[in-house]
């Protein structure tokens, strides 16, 4: 049976392989040689098949000068060829006779602006005469049927893993880097249309494990597990092969994949980081109820495993999720607080427009307003590092295999959403680390690492932690952290009992969540006044939804919190207290040497985020502050809720304030900005450092400013949606 491990060092090999030894005829020159880091703002028209007829192509040209546009990405072949193609059943639009030349024309009008330009491809759905001529090609559900297109009448899904695309669509993207000297291709949808069936794919999943395909979803299904191995290791082999093909023709050209993201995204960030030499982060809009640090979240997630490498951040003016109104315009300000977030925490941004025919035109403008203040101070978001000294934890092998689809939102997502809900309330600059990376180059960086459930995590992580720990590092963790290992396989201890300070013995409940549960508060124990400051007065504290029963190590960490159990909830009468205080602690804060961990054997992150109880937040802050036992680098007092960060660049900082006040904060859309009150800002200076200057680039004026050893004070009158304040270096 392929290990995680195995599969990872096996697509490594596979990658550098083809990587160095592309092999084929003499290649094609290309205009731009590593051009990935160059462009700083997208433009991306998603064509529509009548647009080679009927679009202003001099309109688009002249708008992207305007807007300062250095990269564009143009749809040219899968589902609609926008060029003269050779290849049979490549659909090309029925509005190309005569507009032979449209997509060399649009290609050469962005040469002419020095435009990188990456062409679009979408492999997910095919026609009626593929259908015909090769149904096996088709993706197949598990009842054996082949499976129409839901939206549009006459089309097919395709299989993503099977012959169409490794056989029909590698023509096709060798047929557009050789006709067109393009910075590579960009494909979207091309991991497909879930779990098929076809004859292909029930044959090579039988070949590589000798099992038939699963028919459920379960994470202790151990041919599901096997399944989820087998579909990572064909789409690389796809990614592979087209970043291969593309590299034959054109060097410098490479494959750019429409993926990643956080501990939910199909295909593992770490080998993602890896493969690609630049990424972009398609999250286009909010919907239904949906934070407006999303994007930026976004950002800090891609960046975990691509570093330095650029990252776009792809937004829509219009709204497009969960319904799809593809050519509507939504209010500036919901779409300025959408793309300022994702730019203070480090995305490119990059709008799409669907159609280049303008059906609404107010949509331009703010992205003209955004591009052109971007363009102007673009040398101080050429971001080198961001400065934060707490990093959170993201698992996939943790969704996949302990949580499995079903539970993923429950167990993985939303304690994550908590504790970022309340890292942004505080105004503390952070980032997230993938669980792969948790070595000592990645993580010494931080003093505090947070593990909001990051219950599956093998024995070689648990040792990275507790080295981590050992050097001087601290850990606030939740409910099942190290509860179970890689796989998702139940231990019959934590993984880190002994930082724990503390021992697994059950599941207080398994199927439905508890209801009217409390928190005693030890008011004799030392550590009572640093958890609960801001909650002296409390008398009782609300309890976890989802709870374990744990053994105290002898000796051991400190308890403040102690457990009620759940009292009846109905009927009214019977919802008397039984119990009145216990010994059962629901919190453990212990000292390793100079390190210090802090350990929640219940879900305080996830009720944070299911119900935003205050005083889970000042739990959740205080054990934070507690563990990192260090002023944060960055200080932003004042009312309002902002996400504050800081970077430095060659030879300046930027402190990045967005103001989320307001009624819509968590509910698309925003309908106006407001104001914030003013901000007081106090800011740690790199050592050997010297300031000669400080200014604001939205205001675009002179902050005054006091400089006291290292730490540099200001005070901003106030921020209506964003701002940006410059430190420069001598």
């Amino acid at each position: 049976m392929m290990t995680r491990r195995d599969f990872l060092q096996t697509t490594t090999a596979a990658a550098a392989f083809a990587m160095t030894a592309p092999g084929g005829a003499a290649p094609l020159a290309s205009a731009d040689s590593e051009w990935f880091d160059r462009p700083m703002r997208w433009a991306q028209l998603n064509l529509t098949e009548d647009d080679p007829a009927k679009m202003d192509r001099a309109f688009w040209l002249d708008y992207f000068r305007r807007i300062h546009a250095d990269g564009a990405c143009l749809s040219a072949g899968g589902v609609v060829a926008f060029y003269p193609t050779k290849i049979k059943y490549h659909h090309r639009s029925k509005w190309l006779d005569g507009n032979e030349s449209f997509y060399a024309d649009m290609l050469d009008g962005c040469r002419k602006q020095n435009i990188v330009v990456l062409a679009r491809t979408d492999p997910h759905a095919t026609y009626q005469d593929v259908y015909e001529a090769h149904p096996d090609w088709i993706a197949v559900d598990a009842n054996g049927k082949k499976r129409p297109h839901p939206d549009y009448p006459s089309m097919w899904l395709t299989c993503t893993l099977g012959p169409y695309n490794f056989d029909f669509m590698t023509d096709v993207t060798r047929e557009i880097v050789e006709m067109y000297n393009v910075g590579g291709i960009f494909s979207n949808r091309w991991t497909g249309n879930g779990m098929c069936y076809c004859e292909h794919c029930v044959r090579n999943f039988r070949e590589a494990y000798h099992e038939d395909l699963p028919r459920n979803h379960d994470p202790r299904n151990p041919v599901y597990r096997n399944y989820l191995m087998w579909e990572q290791a064909r789409r690389f082999e796809l990614w592979n092969l087209w970043d291969t093909e593309i590299r034959k023709v054109r060097p410098d050209a490479r494959y750019i994949a429409n993926s990643g993201g956080g501990a939910l995204s199909g295909l593992d960030m770490k080998k993602v980081g890896e493969m690609s030499p630049t990424l972009f982060a398609d999250r286009q809009c909010r919907e239904r109820v949906m934070v407006p640090w999303a994007n930026g979240k976004n950002g800090k997630e891609y960046r975990s495993t691509l570093g330095n490498k650029a990252i776009g951040g792809i937004f829509n003016v219009g709204i497009v999720s969960p319904y799809r109104w593809l050519n509507s315009t939504k209010s500036p300000a919901e779409t300025r607080i959408w793309v300022q977030d994702g730019v203070a925490n480090g995305l490119r941004p990059w709008f799409n427009m669907v159609s280049g025919q303008l059906h609404d035109r107010r949509g331009l403008k703010v992205i003209e307003d955004l591009y052109v203040w971007h363009h102007k101070n673009e040398r101080y978001l050429r971001n080198t590092a961001p400065i934060a000294r707490v990093g959170m934890v993201y698992s996939q092998q943790t969704a996949e295999f302990y949580a499995g689809p079903a539970d993923a939102r429950r167990l993985v997502e939303d304690p994550q959403l908590g504790f970022y809900q309340a890292l942004v309330e505080a105004r503390i600059p952070f980032e997230m680390v993938h669980d792969h990376t948790l070595t000592p180059a990645n993580i010494d960086r931080f003093k505090t690492l947070i593990l909001p459930n990051i219950a599956a995590l093998s024995d070689e992580q648990c040792q990275q932690l507790r080295d981590f720990v050992q050097r001087g590092g601290s850990i606030v963790a939740t409910h099942e952290t190290s509860l179970c290992d890689e796989q998702g396989n139940l231990r019959k201890d934590f993984g880190l009992a002994d930082l724990f300070c503390a021992s697994f013995v059950s599941r207080v409940n398994t199927k439905t969540a508890l209801q009217n549960t409390y928190l005693y508060p030890q008011k004799q124990n030392p550590l009572y006044a640093t958890l609960l400051r801001g909650m002296e007065d409390a008398d009782t504290l609300i309890g976890g939804t989802w709870q374990l029963n744990v053994k105290p190590h002898a000796g051991g960490a400190q308890q403040p919190l102690s457990r009620i159990p759940e009292v009846a909830n109905l009927p009214m009468e019977k919802t008397f207290w039984t119990v009145e205080k216990t010994d059962m602690p629901d919190v453990f804060m212990n000292q390793v040497g100079s390190g210090r961990v802090v350990y929640f054997p219940w879900d305080i992150d996830r009720v944070y985020w299911d119900v935003m109880a205050h005083d889970h937040q000042r739990l959740l802050l205080n054990a934070i502050e507690w563990a990192t036992n260090e002023p944060s680098p960055l200080r932003v007092t004042g009312q309002g809720m902002f996400d504050a960060t800081v970077w430095t660049q060659k030879n300046s900082m930027t402190v990045h304030l967005v103001n989320f006040t307001n009624p819509m904060a968590m509910r698309p859309q925003m309908h106006e900005l407001i104001a914030s009150p003013p901000q007081a800002v106090e800011v740690d200076i790199p050592k050997g450092k010297h300031v000669v200057r400080v200014h604001t680039l939205m205001q675009e004026g002179p902050m005054p400013h006091t400089l006291t050893g290292n730490t540099l004070k200001f005070r901003v009158p106030s921020v209506l949606d964003y701002e940006v304040i410059a430190i420069d270096f001598a």
